[in-house]
């Protein structure tokens, strides 16, 4: 009886969610995250800044966690006490402040959080903010864009020389900024006349529903096979070329779009003399759907791919999610 009742509590330790503390919580992906952590049933703490001041929609999201049953943590990358106190309170960490220049890049405050996990001690997994491109494939980017790539690999040797266990996410594109434009930078409607291509349109990259990364996310924080590798989201069915993309938009209206195109050369022309935060995105977009560098390479035996090793998810197919803009 006794050894029965031993593998009994053994079974039920290794069934025990984690406590995950999320740290940029109200913004694009976080509050996703927050949904899904509460979702798939893990007690889940929320980062709630002091400076937050009279920003009234991120305090009426932080009171809709609260009530969903999140718990509201007050702390700040400006008050390094508070940070170490909110992570000694759970067993993940999962970072998702902003890495996009349009709206803010805070990617190097997450110095000050590896500091923070180090000096606690009790973190058994770390996912810094990426959910993008794989910064590791992207020592050969151009100039501005590689500014986030490299201030992401910053952080991953600082994590690893820090011995903190991690994992990173490489969710590719998020579907709202790439379906929602047809692939067409500072777009993010589909229109149902014309569409711009970017060089001959055939590039693949790879879609993915927000809500599915962030699913997909929770899903490898307890994981295993996920320790201390970087998972890669590639839903099959949403590997896609641009004008793939675009006849799945026009068999949803029942006509076709004129299409133009944009050479590469006129591209990367284009971008000089626009504003700093305009040219790395741009850039990214050169990248992505230029180069196609989301699909061309395989993902070798020390990463994983969320699809596979989740198939009890139903993500979301590009056609589904572009139903919406109908």
């Amino acid at each position: 009886m006794e050894i029965e009742q031993e593998i009994g509590e053994e079974r039920e330790r290794e069934m025990e969610k984690s406590k995950v503390l999320i740290v940029g919580g109200t913004g694009y992906l976080g509050k996703r995250l927050v949904k899904a952590s509460l979702g798939q049933g893990h007690e889940t703490y929320v980062l709630h800044r002091p400076e937050i001041g009279v920003d009234i929609d991120k305090v009426q999201m932080l009171l809709s966690f609260k009530e969903q049953g999140a718990h509201l943590v007050s702390g700040s990358f400006a008050d390094y006490q508070s940070l170490v106190n909110a992570v000694k309170l759970v067993d993940v960490v999962i970072s998702a402040i902003s890495g996009v220049h349009i709206r803010s890049h805070q990617i190097l405050l997450q110095l000050k959080l590896v500091d923070a996990i180090k000096e606690a001690g009790n973190v058994k997994r770390f996912l810094p903010s990426e959910f993008g491109t794989d910064p590791a494939r992207m020592a050969d980017a151009l100039e501005p864009g590689r500014v986030t790539f490299d201030d992401k690999m910053v952080v991953r040797k600082a994590i690893q020389d820090a011995k903190i266990p991690f994992t990173f996410i490489s969710a590719n594109c998020f579907a709202g900024y790439f379906l929602g434009g047809l692939c067409q930078p500072g777009k993010i409607l589909p229109s149902r006349d014309s569409v711009l291509l970017l060089g001959d349109g055939n590039a693949k990259a790879i879609y993915v529903d927000e809500d599915d990364i962030a699913m997909y996310t929770i899903k490898t924080i307890d994981d295993p096979r996920t320790l201390n590798k970087t998972v890669y989201i590639r839903p099959p069915k949403n590997i896609l070329s641009q004008r793939e993309v675009v006849e799945i938009w026009e068999k949803l209206i029942g006509h076709d779009l004129h299409k133009s195109s944009i050479s590469k050369e006129d591209f990367l022309a284009s971008i000089e003399g626009q504003e700093y935060a305009e040219q790395v995105g741009l850039i990214h977009y050169y990248h992505v759907c230029y180069e196609g560098c989301l699909a061309n390479f395989e993902i070798g035996k020390d990463a994983g791919e969320a699809s596979k090793l989740y198939p009890e998810i139903h993500y979301t197919s590009v056609e589904e999610y572009m139903k919406r803009y109908l």
